[in-house]
């Protein structure tokens, strides 16, 4: 594709930034489009065009305390090619307005393309444009995610890449990622040396592909593959009803006979030992952190029964469930080297949650 020349029409963005909204997720995204929407460096939109918008000019104040000021009011939503809705805290609530819902309503009815980027996913299934969708949610969010929307296909959920692009839908995990959605978005339209020239000018070497894996799961390494890291992250969303090795294969794109030799040559395991292995894990920080019996926390976790984990977990920690729970605290409570840290890390990554459904 051929750059757009000059004078022609830019490609028209509109930014929804919800209270305590991410400002990296919302100045990656922009910076990109603000050097690659220019020839030079003058930072003007000619390629490009943005606006932050929202239902009146008040500052819209971001998770880091910086305020934003927006520069129209909602208006037609028609005018935009792209709506990019930035959310954030969620500990704050993340409602929308009457006013907010009815706009990116309009946008979806007059096929605007609608971004959510961090939690603007949430935004987008509370204002009902996601149905029939897939959609990318930060694996740290993930359980908020199925609790807030229970009702969302689990199918069409996608943890465990940066982002995902569905039919003029695009969402996207948050934070460094936001800057891939608008390489992609942009790749679209004009050259991609403009878009490269501008993630070079930013320290990035290449825009992550949309089936690149978000964060490294603990206590796996940098150099770890691509689709180990993913798999391990699909693991833990089904922690509690585990995957078949066909149906992970699947998600994958490989067969079953290369996942399992990646996860050997990885991590010295095969992916069903791996994935038992988080099981007994959760297991552990479940009975030192929750007042669930056994038996409900065995369910929860994948095994048969209350005996079924009683057999796994003393088989690895050479004690029983009801032992570890009642040395909960004392040393004994540290993990395995194998299991890399102790259990607790779990209270660290999701401070607060009590239930993984």
């Amino acid at each position: 594709m051929h750059p757009e020349p000059r004078g022609a029409t830019p490609i028209r963005f509109g930014f929804l930034l919800l209270p305590h909204f991410t400002l990296t997720a919302f100045s990656g995204l922009l910076d990109v489009l603000r050097l690659a929407g220019d020839e030079g460096d003058n930072s003007q939109p000619v390629r490009c065009s943005w606006q932050v918008i929202d239902e009146t000019l008040a500052l819209v104040r971001s998770s880091s305390g910086i305020q934003v000021v927006p520069s129209e009011t909602l208006g037609d939503a028609g005018r935009f090619d792209y709506l990019i809705v930035v959310g954030g805290l969620l500990h704050t609530g993340l409602s929308l307005s009457t006013a907010q819902k009815a706009f990116i309503r309009q946008a979806a009815a007059r096929n605007v393309n609608l971004v959510g980027v961090c939690t603007g996913v949430f935004a987008l299934m509370q204002a009902g444009v996601m149905e029939g969708h897939r959609l990318c949610v930060s694996w740290f969010h993930y359980w908020d995610f199925i609790e807030q929307f229970p009702q969302a296909d689990p199918d069409l959920i996608v943890a465990d890449r940066v982002y995902v692009s569905d039919r003029g839908r695009i969402t996207c995990s948050g934070g460094r990622a936001s800057i891939d959605v608008a390489a992609d978005i942009l790749k679209r339209h004009m050259d991609e040396a403009i878009v490269y020239k501008a993630l070079r000018i930013l320290q990035v070497d290449d825009a992550s592909r949309h089936t690149a894996p978000q964060p490294l799961p603990p206590g796996i390494t940098p150099d770890t593959p691509t689709v180990v890291r993913r798999a391990i992250l699909l693991m833990e969303q089904h922690v509690g009803q585990a995957l078949s090795m066909d149906a992970l294969a699947g998600k994958l794109n490989i067969s079953v006979r290369q996942l399992e030799r990646l996860f050997k040559e990885s991590t010295g395991m095969g992916p069903q030992a791996y994935c038992r292995r988080l099981r007994l894990r959760m297991a552990a920080w479940m009975l030192t952190h929750s007042a669930k019996s056994i038996a409900a926390i065995a369910s929860s976790c994948g095994f048969a029964d209350a005996s079924h984990l009683g057999r796994e977990f003393k088989a690895v920690f050479n004690l029983s469930p009801g032992q570890w729970r009642s040395r909960a605290g004392s040393p004994a409570t540290l993990l395995p080297g194998q299991f890399s840290g102790p259990a607790d890390y779990i209270s660290e990554v999701f401070p607060g949650r009590k239930e993984f459904y």
